[in-house]
């Protein structure tokens, strides 16, 4: 089974950058696809970046494109979400999420197996 924990939240001017960091335990995360996923107050929630397991293939909302990064690093288990150019709109609360089912990228939140408990991201006007 593969275990999740986000960290890396807080609060942050429009036009600034914040990093989000994935925790996951066990052996499976390095053969897992990974994803983010945001919800925002009144929302439902949606999909904001995916890596490989291999990172040979990376997937981006076009909400988020030339402003967030998602990287990983198998030897620590972690995955990483380096947001910028952060906007009013990407006020919401993050999740990572893990698919060890499949090799691919997915974009839709039923893909997913394993989700971390969530941070919150607030950018402020």
């Amino acid at each position: 089974q593969v275990q999740l924990v986000e960290s890396g939240g807080g609060l942050v001017q429009a036009g600034g950058s914040l990093r989000l960091s994935c925790a996951a335990s066990g052996r499976d995360f390095s053969t897992s696809p990974m994803g983010w996923f945001r919800q925002a107050p009144g929302k439902e929630r949606e999909f904001v970046a995916a890596i490989s397991r291999r990172r040979g293939t990376i997937d981006y909302a076009d909400s988020v494109k030339g402003r967030f990064t998602i990287s990983r690093d198998n030897a620590k288990n972690t995955v990483y979400l380096q947001m910028n150019s952060l906007k009013p709109e990407d006020t919401a609360v993050y999740y990572c999420a893990a698919r060890p089912q499949y090799s691919g990228v997915g974009r839709s939140k039923g893909e997913y197996d394993y989700w971390g408990q969530g941070t919150q991201v607030t950018v402020s006007s």
